[in-house]
């Protein structure tokens, strides 16, 4: 008869993963709502992002990624996919307020796409930092990286800090959304950061909108929830307009 045994010395049949549960009030967005989240967590979180790109791998075929060409098939995706929410999420002047700015600001801007890819700035990032997704216990623990989509996860580092300066400003919490984008800049080094901030914080809140908006199509998800993701995709949707002006 066959047995199996932690740690012998026999042929590998399965890798055994002990898991740790993570609790659930110590999520940093619970955290915000309990107005518990200081400036100084924010700091780590900043250094430990920092840190994270400084390491993460970059290549001439991840750097393809960072590209116009890449930029504008993430945003056309983006627009197609909403066609069917204008005028039930979003706003129909916002949407085409939205994709004029961006479609400008990348036109526009295409040699510091370019600057950024040869400075080695687009890299294997984590695709998906919110406040959602980050744990402060007796560490700080950032995960659920985007794994099933290259396209996704390959980005500009500027993108990733995007996403959790919008998701700061979603949660009405522009200060530490500010505070969080100084500290890395000054961890980083990388100044230019800036003049994108505004371009992926718009990409990262539309992402948002879109994807919330999906469940409206979701046969298992009940009228009274459908209702509250649709106001909570008018509010990315609405945020994403308000950086698009600034573009």
């Amino acid at each position: 008869m066959q047995r199996h045994v932690l740690n012998g010395d026999g042929e590998t049949v399965e890798y055994v993963v002990k898991m740790k549960r993570m609790p659930q009030d110590q999520m940093m967005s619970k955290l915000i709502e309990k107005n518990k989240v200081e400036k100084r967590l924010v700091d780590r979180i900043a250094k430990i992002i920092v840190e994270f790109h400084s390491r993460a791998e970059t290549n001439w075929r991840i750097s393809k990624f960072g590209s116009v060409e890449t930029i504008e098939t993430n945003w056309t995706e983006n627009f197609k996919q909403t066609e069917e929410y204008a005028g039930k999420t979003i706003f129909i002047e916002d949407a085409r307020l939205i994709r004029e700015r961006v479609e400008d600001f990348v036109e526009e801007n295409v040699s510091l796409f370019e600057k950024r890819i040869a400075e080695g700035r687009v890299r294997d990032c984590h695709g998906d930092i919110h406040s959602g997704n980050i744990f402060a216990t007796d560490g700080i623990y950032i995960f659920d990286a985007i794994e099933f989509n290259e396209r996704f996860r390959y980005s500009d580092v500027a993108a990733d800090v995007a996403f959790l300066s919008m998701d700061l400003d979603y949660r009405k919490r522009c200060d530490l959304s500010d505070f969080f984008v100084e500290r890395y800049i000054i961890y980083s080094g990388d100044q230019e950061l800036t003049k994108l901030l505004p371009f992926y914080k718009c990409y990262r809140a539309y992402t948002r909108g879109k994807v919330v908006s999906f469940k409206l199509n979701d046969p298992n998800i009940n009228n009274k929830d459908k209702k509250a993701s649709a106001e909570e995709a008018k509010k990315y949707f609405k945020l994403a307009a308000d950086y698009a002006k600034t573009l």
